[in-house]
């Protein structure tokens, strides 16, 4: 904001003013009392030829003292003559447009700053802009990235985890054994006769009939197990921390779920289980767990479906069944 009219040159009055007052308090002042005290109490003291020799010299020095003050007094009345006098120009010839609007050096070098300032803050604008749409797309990346790896692991048609994940999970359950031996156990279980229900209802209808399967599964299963669609009609459940008992007894309750569960078009679907565990089942390797629920599958298939087999140990070439008929 500039200054109320008039206010400039008043304070450039006052300055002079407050120069004229320290001039007489610390120049003349002094000087006057100097010249009583040499006059009233060092000259008389002083007598003869001494007296007139003292005289002169300290009239010649009090002569010189007072010159120079004179000479340092204009000098410094004139520098308050010059504020006062620019203080009354600077009052006269106030600017009516701002500084960086200036046709003169100085208000050419302040449009320039101006101009790169604002080019600087457009820049930092301009930054800030596009690190906020990196971030943006960033995290729309991670995004999609987990939305892929998550689609990768699942089945289309029944929204459980495929074989791909299932084989993963395997894997690590199979290292947690062998360092700590924790029981783990896998249930494969397969459709009984459900080519004939696609052959006679259509993919659609088997699509939702493997869908109803998955639901059952997972409503009936811990949240720690692994739930996938092996492939076709045939589904796995991998059983953290389950030995065999409690596999059998889990795989006993989902056959009795699913030949009572009323499927749509009026469908009865029956399923055969094979179950294997670790460590109870020592003659298989750790590896090879799945192929031994495979091989107790097929046997609950020969024994007349719908029932439950466990792997329990190899005699010769084939293994023991057991199981429940339905």
């Amino acid at each position: 904001m500039s200054a109320p009219h008039g206010e400039v040159a008043f304070a450039g009055q006052r300055v002079k003013q407050k120069i004229l007052i320290a001039l007489v308090l610390s120049s003349f002042i002094p000087l006057l009392i100097l010249t009583y005290i040499l006059y009233a109490h060092i000259l008389p003291l002083l007598t003869g030829e001494t007296h007139r020799l003292v005289m002169l010299g300290l009239q010649v020095l009090l002569l010189f003292t007072g010159l120079l003050m004179a000479a340092g007094a204009y000098v410094i009345w004139d520098v308050a003559a010059a504020v006062a006098r620019t203080a009354q120009i600077i009052e006269e010839a106030r600017p009516t447009s701002p500084l960086s609007h200036r046709s003169d050096e100085i208000g050419t070098l302040m449009q320039g700053f101006s101009r790169m300032l604002g080019t600087i803050e457009g820049q930092a604008q301009e930054i800030n802009t596009f690190a906020a749409r990196l971030d943006a797309a960033y995290k729309e990346l991670e995004t999609t990235n987990s939305r892929l790896k998550e689609f990768s692991f699942k089945d289309d048609v029944t929204g459980l985890y495929n074989r791909r994940f299932f084989s993963i999970r395997l894997e690590e359950e199979i290292s947690r054994y062998r360092r700590f031996n924790h029981p783990v156990s896998v249930v494969l279980l397969d459709l009984d006769g459900f080519k004939d229900v696609n052959d006679r209802l259509g993919h659609a209808a088997g699509d939702e009939i493997l869908r109803d399967i998955a639901q059952i599964l997972l409503k009936h299963s811990r949240g720690i197990n692994v739930i996938s669609r092996y492939g076709g009609d045939e589904f796995v459940v991998l059983l953290v921390e389950t030995p065999k008992a409690g596999a059998r007894l889990y795989a006993d309750r989902i056959r009795q779920v699913v030949s009572t569960y009323p499927f749509s078009h009026g469908c009865r679907i029956t399923a055969s289980f094979g179950v294997s565990s670790l460590p109870e089942d020592i003659a298989a390797a750790p590896d090879d767990i799945v192929k031994t629920a495979d091989e107790a599958l097929y046997a609950a298939k020969r024994a007349g479906k719908n029932k439950v087999a466990g792997y329990e140990q190899v005699v010769g070439d084939r293994p023991v069944e057991s199981g429940k008929q339905g």
